[in-house]
């Protein structure tokens, strides 16, 4: 799920300018890199031994992602270039992904749960190096499929604006969808 939003910010950015998918991008990178060097601060082994904090963390992330899915229709992808000055709307794109990313319940569950089941403390380096390598592996998958998706999103959707429309209404019901089913999850189990 975390990569959907991440898609729609660097969609989002691709269809208002060119030059607006790489502060997306950097900004989405820079949100993991703030969870990537809290998991190398040791936290990840007690958040995915305690059943009850991932339980939280997850019910709120669940509400978080209705409410931002709720809002997506109200705020359609701009398909023009933006008329705020370059320096402003970069540094605002940049902080809106690092924000995206760096408050994203989905990418806290993933450095959190995810990673100490593939770190084994009994190898020959330490667990904070293999932590960062995962993080950092990461970071460059991310930053490449997100390129991608803000390149494509300017050459695609800019021509089609119902296309855009349309990817923007599914995105929304999609993230509500996805909400309401990580909060009956977390009230089921």
């Amino acid at each position: 799920m975390k990569r959907r939003w991440a898609w729609i910010t660097c969609g989002t950015a691709g269809c208002a300018s060119g030059r607006s998918v790489v502060p997306a991008v950097a900004g989405l990178i820079a949100g993991y890199a703030g969870y990537t060097l809290l998991a190398v601060a040791g936290p990840v082994v007690i958040v995915a031994a305690s059943a009850g904090l991932l339980t939280a963390l997850t019910m709120l992330g669940a509400g978080y992602l209705m409410w931002l899915g709720w809002g997506v229709p109200a705020r359609p992808a701009a398909l023009t270039p933006s008329t705020e000055p370059v320096a402003a709307s970069r540094r605002q794109i940049m902080l809106k992904g690092a924000g995206i990313s760096g408050l994203n319940p989905k990418a806290l569950l993933l450095y959190f749960s995810l990673f100490p089941q593939f770190i084994d403390p009994a190898a020959g380096w330490p667990v904070a190096a293999q932590t960062g390598l995962f993080g950092t592996l990461h970071m460059t998958l991310c930053a490449v499929v997100y390129l991608a998706v803000g390149v494509l999103a300017r050459t695609v959707l800019k021509t089609r604006p119902s296309a855009a429309r349309a990817v923007t209404r599914a995105s929304g019901a999609m993230v509500i969808v996805i909400g309401g089913c990580l909060l009956a999850e977390g009230l089921i189990g």
